[in-house]
């Protein structure tokens, strides 16, 4: 029987996005002013807002794109909280 691929959860998505661009967890923790440690609880909580998640992509120099099924796509970005 084949066994499916697990869907990376959202904290491990974030996890790989500050690999892929050299951040660190720190950093991030630095960037909300909060303690490492109060991330590190958000990320095992798995508990992001949208606001969190573009403050994210943002210090990351990346871009939180919606796309519905047409192909029609919306940037969320800073400007937009």
């Amino acid at each position: 029987m084949k066994q499916e691929a697990r869907a990376l959860a959202l904290s491990d998505k974030v996890k790989a996005l500050l690999t892929l661009t050299g951040k660190k967890p720190q950093e991030l923790a630095e960037h909300f002013q909060v303690t490492t440690q109060s991330l590190r609880n958000k990320m095992s909580r798995n508990s992001y807002t949208a606001a969190d998640l573009i403050e994210i992509v943002d210090f990351v120099g990346a871009r939180l794109v919606i796309e519905v099924d047409d192909g029609t796509r919306m940037t969320l970005s800073k400007s937009d909280l």
